[in-house]
């Protein structure tokens, strides 16, 4: 039977990041398969969108909701082929936490118009994210009268505010009538403070978007090996270490390319880092449009994710996965999620150039390696595609529901 389901995350587009792709892909697999869905999020500043010209989703621009105020970015749909619908209420504030940028929504009356819009909706179920956040998600927990399902996205480097707060977060967490968290690794992160039980349902993967066999770029299809980076440019992420890695291969005069997807605080500083040896060898491409992303995995050779930490899952590797490329990581518990040391690709310890450098040095002076790799990364990839995982979720609404 059909639901009204609402989900509610802090983060969606135009952010750029794990629970965006996440939110977007359920909520479109939700609504794909005939329930009807809303998500719930903050508004954006004109400069966010500018820093994103199209999300690639058919989502409606935003147009200037910078104010405290609840506007639809889209019209309900009417038919399975038309995105769902859109509530934005306050504005997104960026705030640094746990290596990265995180976002919080602020704004005057935030209590009583999301009252305002779980009383007009009428949602069957509320489906919210990073449930124990400030501030929209533990607002939710609290003044929602249908049933809930969490999910936790996040591990964190420190325990240190979940220590300070636990005790007043726990009756906002006792709300939640199904806890799930997308890896083991996010799953221990929440039993360390609050009691279970929590199931894990992981992220998942399009394998119609990213899949073998889409043409490279152009600019990039003259025979030289490109190395890839797909994410935000904080500082957890590693860019530093892939620089310093990158500069060793170049004074070698291995042959490569990298080209760097995405943005944030670090940028200025990693463009400086691509001078000298790394000159000319480093393409900043910023943020990219959902439908182009797949084609900047098409091109690429290697794919190269050197987080520090607090990466519970691993989005990127499944795309890259899915897309056929080997991949060269930092050996995380999140991303053993997805990734089998010496099956899909390689790992190397954090904060550790020289090893980076000798793992990239691997795959991209062994080809018939990489192609192995990567077919192997393809059969990974799907057995998270994303209908089998919304599949299990729609069972657990339905055991919510009776």
């Amino acid at each position: 039977m059909p639901l009204r389901i609402g989900i509610l995350s802090q983060a969606y587009h135009p952010a750029v990041g794990g629970v965006t792709e996440h939110v977007d892909a359920t909520a479109r697999a939700l609504r794909g398969r005939g329930h009807e869905v809303t998500v719930i999020t903050a508004g954006f500043s004109e400069r966010d969108w500018r820093g994103s010209a199209s999300n690639g989703n058919g989502h409606l621009r935003h147009e200037g909701n910078g104010g405290d105020g609840a506007r639809e970015d889209s019209e309900p749909p009417r038919d399975a082929s038309q995105p769902h619908r859109i509530v934005r209420i306050g504005r997104n504030l960026a705030v640094p936490y746990n290596g990265a940028e995180n976002n919080l929504t602020i704004g005057l009356g935030l209590r009583r118009k999301l009252c305002a819009i779980l009383e007009r909706e009428r949602f069957d179920l509320l489906h919210v994210h990073c449930p124990v956040s400030p501030v929209l998600p533990l607002l939710a927990l609290r003044v929602a009268r249908q049933p809930i399902v969490g999910t936790f996205h996040s591990t964190v480097t420190s325990d240190l505010a979940f220590r300070l707060f636990r005790r007043a977060l726990l009756p906002s967490f006792r709300r939640i009538d199904r806890s799930l968290a997308v890896s083991e690794e996010a799953r221990s992160c929440v039993l360390r403070h609050f009691p279970g039980p929590v199931d894990v349902l992981p992220n998942g993967v399009s394998l119609d978007r990213f899949r073998p066999g889409l043409p490279r770029l152009e600019r990039f299809d003259d025979g030289i090996p490109n190395l890839l980076f797909v994410g935000r440019h904080d500082p957890r992420k590693g860019l530093p270490e892939l620089m310093t890695a990158c500069e060793t291969l170049a004074r070698d005069s291995v042959p490569f390319r990298l080209i760097v997807v995405g943005d944030g605080v670090l940028r200025q500083r990693i463009e400086r880092l691509a001078r000298g040896p790394l000159q000319a060898r480093v393409h900043f491409e910023g943020r990219v449009s959902n439908d182009r992303l797949p084609r900047y995995y098409a091109s690429a050779d290697v794919f190269c994710s050197p987080a520090r930490g607090g990466e519970s899952f691993g989005i990127v590797l499944l795309e890259a996965m899915a897309s056929g490329v080997p991949i060269v990581a930092t050996d995380l518990p999140g991303y053993r999620t997805v990734l089998t040391p010496g099956v899909e690709g390689l790992t190397v310890p954090t904060r550790d150039p020289a090893s980076l450098s000798r793992a990239l040095r691997t795959l991209l002076e062994r080809p018939e390696l990489r192609r192995e790799m990567g077919s192997r990364g393809i059969e990974t990839a799907r057995r998270f595609a994303w209908p089998g995982i919304v599949e299990r979720l729609e069972s657990i609404y339905a055991s919510l529901l009776g």
